[in-house]
């Protein structure tokens, strides 16, 4: 059965893909459930990190599911609300003020490889392997999807990925820059939680000032919301939390941040 996962452990919210028998293929529906799950973890103040992964061992997100194109793709009009779907899906870790970490074990291609290219920090396993086949689908990606690559890998390597549509091992995509970390099989999970321990003590106001002042970056210079960026950075320093920053570090002690 492919569905979304979600699920609440401690501060993290947990994003699974599950479709095992087709390695975490997304369907249209799972496209479309993705925004609204993004956001009821934003919304939750008890959630200080995002996690999207895939089910299981084998795979993080194989690609679309391509069985549904026929259907789902088989009109001008179905292909534009389905392409509307994966657009809003790659928006929604983008737009979260949280940060969103995509954790990846083995397959990471197609719409896995831009999913995870829209979260903040990509986390990988030893045995992740990594490919862009649009080029033998014949399919178009589009500007943004793009963009976010030559952000994160520069031009050169978005060229070699998308022209070629090779497969990339984690020790390449660790040099290219796309992945933050890669871990050992066996330590993926305990690493993993560890880093998501250092980012739910860390102050909330802080960091979504920083989220948002990094997406600035990425933005064309006349679109760029300085303002809001700035007053993000002012609400920190006006914040019960940087009192309690302050307190805990001349006290010698982890601080209890509140988000507010």
């Amino acid at each position: 059965m492919a569905e979304l996962i979600t699920r609440k452990e401690n501060a993290v919210g947990w994003v699974i893909f599950s479709n095992l028998a087709k390695f975490n293929a997304v369907s249209q529906d799972m496209w479309m459930a993705l925004p609204g799950a993004i956001a009821a973890f934003d919304a939750d103040p008890e959630v200080r990190l995002v996690v999207i992964t895939g089910d299981g061992d084998k795979a993080f997100i194989s690609g679309a599911d391509i069985s549904q194109f026929e259907k789902a793709r088989d009109s001008a009009e179905a292909q534009a609300i389905y392409n509307q779907a994966v657009v809003d899906a790659y928006e929604a870790p983008v737009n979260c003020s949280k940060p969103v970490v995509a954790k990846i074990r083995g397959i990471c291609m197609g719409g896995g490889l831009g999913l995870a290219a829209a979260c903040d920090v990509r986390i990988a396993a030893a045995d992740a392997v990594f490919r862009m086949p649009a080029g033998r689908l014949g399919l178009g990606y589009n500007y943004t999807g793009i963009k976010r690559f030559t952000q994160i890998i520069g031009a050169a390597n978005t060229s070699d990925i998308f022209f070629s549509a090779r497969k990339f091992n984690a020790a390449e995509a660790l040099g290219m820059g796309f992945v933050n970390r890669v871990l050992p099989v066996a330590d993926l999970d305990r690493e993993f939680a560890a880093y998501c321990e250092l980012i739910a003590e860390n102050a909330p106001l802080t960091l979504a000032a920083a989220k948002f002042a990094i997406r600035q970056t990425g933005t064309d210079p006349g679109a760029r919301d300085l303002d809001t960026a700035a007053r993000m950075i002012e609400a920190c320093f006006n914040s019960d939390d940087y009192r309690e920053g302050r307190r805990a570090f001349m006290e010698k002690r982890k601080p209890g941040f509140k988000g507010r």
